[in-house]
């Protein structure tokens, strides 16, 4: 006997004479299907051959006259047969899988596995992008604001610091700290005509799917600020955080929280484009810190209408009439990149924690970024630790006026009082549909019953519904801010973020790219020093602020141990 699987999924049960004739059947069948692969395979090869030669034949064009190889029309015919090759072989192996998987039901091949006996496309450039070389492609000399979004990869990042003689935490004094006068806004421009061929040219030599750490991106398309800086703006409600202390129950207290967690979003984009920080250098730091009147604090669902205006800065007149928050951030490490956070307010108690792993993708049109982590809010007098995690980040539209949504599925967990929730950011459909959706839902566990529904959009208006019947509307547009504290520049350490980043962000308000570049590249080189140091001499880095524990990073001293 021996059992045939077809690729339709349909089995077949033949019964051969003897043992001769049915190794003649397995051997002719093996053949037959040999055959088909190696053709697919053959085509495969084919079709990439041509791709390289119309590569080959644009790049090999003059840098000047009637026809170049930054003509745009050329370089978009690049891009789009790369991108087309990647898919064919996407699909190939697809199809080639689930034949396997039909034939030998016991195995099931990862995504890795090369089946067909196809490599996939062998990018001569792939080196390149990994050294930060990109051939023909020109430098920029004017002024752009596409970017995209946090940790796509605008340094290689081989650099890492030397630590600082002081490796102990520093003590930042609360007094020279200053409300905060950066630019709040970045100018709202689309991809200009003369940065789209860089664009094109870049996009042309990445496959789908690419991690984009492995990719230097151009310095025009940074965002004047560092990620770390970037996690501090979603603080920019303190007065929600606080006012979750203030909840009577803790139902209150998780509706509180899921309130605070669905507003923080939009504060934390300086404008509705997809921007791109910097790369926090490892031994980087931010430290800020927030006052909040204390008659501003107390739970949104009984709160009267702010009497602020629409989007206004609130500020402390009194700091003894305030609470304060404060806010502290490091870069632990460069693989993987992960940043930690921590806030904390002495007088109510209660305390942040969060590391967060950025990875990110090329997909096509678009970059993903993935918030791969975790962090716990924790209300000491309470007991309660809330457990959440955050959304991915999409930079869509690259190569016209990209902009940034959110999407995925993220959790809100307390063990203690058996709350939970989820919420979910939901992505613009191909066709139609609404941008920047969410949905959310409270759930009591222990007697499976929701307390609270939310809907509406992220950075816009969300109305909460409750289990009594009340309801409530948020628009977020219109919520009072509290600008963060912060010393002057000339107070900071080597590696706190505004200083370590001050030229290259002088630079670009300057709009002088060159020279921007220039300033990342000498900052970028003197770390790839240290980092070949740090290396012969076999030490590890230590971070300042943060120690790791199990999977995750905690503050050194954090509110709960004194607590």
């Amino acid at each position: 006997m021996l059992v045939v699987y077809s690729a339709n999924g349909e089995m077949y049960k033949l019964r051969a004479a003897d043992a001769k004739e049915k190794q003649y059947w397995v051997t002719q069948l093996r053949a037959c299907a040999k055959y088909h692969m190696e053709s697919n395979s053959k085509m495969m090869n084919q079709v990439e051959g041509q791709q390289k030669n119309l590569v080959h034949a644009i790049e090999s064009l003059p840098g000047s006259g009637p026809l170049t190889a930054l003509d745009q029309d050329l370089l978009l015919l690049k891009a789009t047969s790369a991108a087309t090759l990647s898919c064919l072989g996407e699909c190939l192996n697809l199809l080639q899988q689930s034949v396997h998987q039909v034939g030998q039901p016991s195995h099931k091949p990862g995504a890795s596995e090369n089946i067909l006996g196809w490599h996939g496309p062998k990018s001569h450039s792939t080196e390149q992008l990994k050294n930060g070389t990109l051939g023909s492609l020109p430098s920029a000399s004017a002024n752009i604001t596409w970017a995209i979004l946090p940790n796509s990869a605008e340094d290689h990042q081989s650099l890492q610091p030397e630590p600082e003689p002081n490796s102990g935490p520093e003590l930042v004094l609360s007094e020279d700290e200053k409300s905060d006068t950066e630019d709040k806004e970045e100018t709202e421009l689309g991809v200009m005509e003369d940065q789209r061929s860089i664009i094109l040219h870049l996009i042309s030599q990445l496959k789908l799917g690419m991690d984009l750490t492995k990719v230097v991106l151009p310095t025009f398309i940074l965002e004047k600020r560092s990620l770390l800086e970037m996690y501090a703006d979603f603080m920019a409600h303190p007065d929600l955080l606080l006012a979750i202390t203030a909840g009577a129950t803790p139902e209150e207290r998780v509706i509180c929280f899921v309130e605070y967690y669905l507003t923080a979003f939009h504060e934390g984009r300086k404008g509705a484009l997809a921007k791109k920080p910097y790369n926090p250098i490892i031994g980087e730091t931010f430290h800020c810190s927030w006052e909040v009147p204390k008659d501003k604090v107390k739970p949104r669902r009984t709160a009267p209408p702010s009497s602020a205006g629409c989007h206004d800065d609130v500020m402390a007149d009194d700091p003894s009439k305030s609470y304060k928050l404060r806010f502290v951030a490091e870069q632990v490490s460069h693989h993987p990149p992960i940043s930690c956070f921590y806030c904390e307010c002495k007088e109510k108690k209660l305390c942040v924690s969060t590391h967060v792993w950025t990875k990110s993708k090329f997909m096509g049109m678009s970059v993903g970024v993935s918030m791969i982590g975790e962090g716990v809010l924790r209300l000491l007098d309470l007991g309660e630790e809330y457990v959440f995690t955050l959304p991915s980040a999409y930079a869509r539209s690259i190569l016209t006026i990209p902009w940034v949504e959110l999407g995925g599925k993220v959790s809100i967990n307390c063990a203690k009082t058996g709350y939970s929730a989820t919420v979910i950011f939901h992505t613009k459909p191909f066709y139609g549909g609404k941008v920047h959706r969410v949905t959310a839902e409270v759930k009591h566990n222990p007697t499976n019953t929701i307390v609270c529904k939310a809907h509406g959009e992220w950075n816009g208006t969300l109305e909460f519904t409750y289990s009594n019947g009340e309801s409530k509307v948020i628009d977020t547009t219109a919520l009072p801010t509290y600008p963060k504290k912060i010393r002057p520049l000339e107070k900071q350490g080597p590696m706190e973020s505004r200083n370590l980043w001050r030229e290259v962000t002088r630079y670009l308000r300057l709009g002088d790219i060159d020279a921007a570049t220039e300033q990342k590249r000498r900052l970028e080189e003197k770390q790839r020093v240290e980092e070949r140091k740090r290396e012969n001499l076999c030490t590890p880095w230590q971070p300042k602020y943060f120690v790791q524990e199990g999977d995750g990073w905690v503050y050194v001293s954090p509110l709960w141990k004194a607590h």
